[in-house]
């Protein structure tokens, strides 16, 4: 799933270290979230989304996982 999180981190100065310790997880899944080998689940989503005080929506890209 592709995501801005790397945009944003980067745009407030933040290790995936800081962002990880910030959401209560590790920056190894940081990294496998910023990279589309990991799809966070809806509580981390929420947590990253909060961090950075935007919906779920603007962090993330579900339209690729959408059914037509």
């Amino acid at each position: 799933m592709k995501n801005h999180i790397r945009e944003l981190r980067k745009t407030k100065r933040i290790s995936q270290e800081e962002l990880a310790q910030a959401v209560g997880t590790t920056r190894q899944t940081i990294t496998s979230i910023e990279i589309g080998k990991y799809t966070a689940s809806l509580p981390l989503a929420y947590k990253i989304s909060r961090y950075f005080e935007m919906t779920i929506e603007e962090v993330f890209d579900f339209s690729e996982t959408e059914e037509s």
